[in-house]
């Protein structure tokens, strides 16, 4: 283990210090911004009288969509995570213990890879002739589709790695004390991978939380998640700053409250097998 003494020591401290403000300085610029008549901050106040004015029109207002669009993050991210960790959890325990041919294994996890490089933009033409078609367009199900295929790939090579990490003698103990290959995966794998399946989830209900360009390629008012209601308050002849802000730290409260809780198997999973 490396021990720091001295100057070097303090450098270090002080380059963690300029990371932590470069991180949430920003986050702390919105919060104050949140609190603050829209004519303090065209003013640029730094003394100002707090004000809750702003959230009560985000959260209250008649006028005001945010409840739903909260909503409508909710189900999506909710859903799509559920989906991905299903499909991803099969698939990598698949790769992972069956006796696929090597080339088609290599071949579809190269696709994954090759596919989770790709921006989503270059994906949004696509989807928005084929959801029009099958009138998916403008829905919450198209969205939810859209977000399994782009956060599957991450969930299967995360998976991946913990079902990896397993022995495969323990399996074979299993198969050997009678189980099937369905009891093995459902009594033995699966309990013992449960830190990855918090860490995929986690991040996967992250990104989808999060996503903002395919969501407002493929959403109207009423069907807009979070992001895309938040970029909505910048209007053509107004930009809505203070409510922009309180709309912008309430969005970050699931997020925040799932890393918090779920902050140790994402680095696990982050970091899997980098360490024998």
């Amino acid at each position: 283990m490396l021990v720091l003494r001295g100057p070097t020591r303090w450098l270090a401290y002080l380059v963690l210090a300029v990371g932590v403000v470069v991180i949430i300085g920003p986050f702390l610029w919105v919060a104050l911004q949140s609190f603050k008549y829209e004519i303090a901050i065209l003013q640029g106040s730094w003394i100002f009288t707090p004000t809750w004015f702003n959230y009560s029109d985000v959260l209250y207002s008649h006028r005001s969509d945010f409840p739903t669009n909260v909503w409508n993050s909710v189900v999506v991210s909710s859903l799509s995570t559920f989906f991905v960790l299903i499909a991803g959890t099969l698939a990598a325990y698949s790769l992972s213990r069956l006796k696929w041919n090597r080339w088609i294994a290599r071949t579809f996890l190269g696709w994954t890879l090759i596919f989770n490089m790709i921006p989503p933009l270059t994906l949004v033409g696509p989807w928005y002739l084929i959801f029009r078609e099958v009138g998916l367009y403008e829905t919450l199900t198209g969205l939810i589709l859209a977000h399994i295929t782009l956060h599957l790939p991450m969930t299967i090579w995360m998976m991946m790695a913990y079902f990896n990490e397993i022995p495969k003698e323990i399996e074979d103990a299993a198969r050997v004390d009678g189980c099937d290959r369905l009891d093995v995966f459902w009594r033995i794998s699966l309990p013992l991978v449960t830190p990855g399946l918090i860490a995929a989830g986690v991040l996967a209900f992250v990104f989808s939380w999060n996503e903002f360009a395919v969501a407002l390629n493929l959403t109207s008012r009423a069907s807009a998640t979070v992001p895309v209601a938040i970029a909505r308050f910048a209007q053509q002849y107004e930009v809505q700053y203070g409510q922009m802000a309180a709309a912008s730290i309430v969005s970050t409260i699931p997020a925040l409250i799932l890393m918090f809780f779920g902050q140790r198997f994402v680095v696990q999973g982050l970091t899997m097998g980098a360490v024998k």
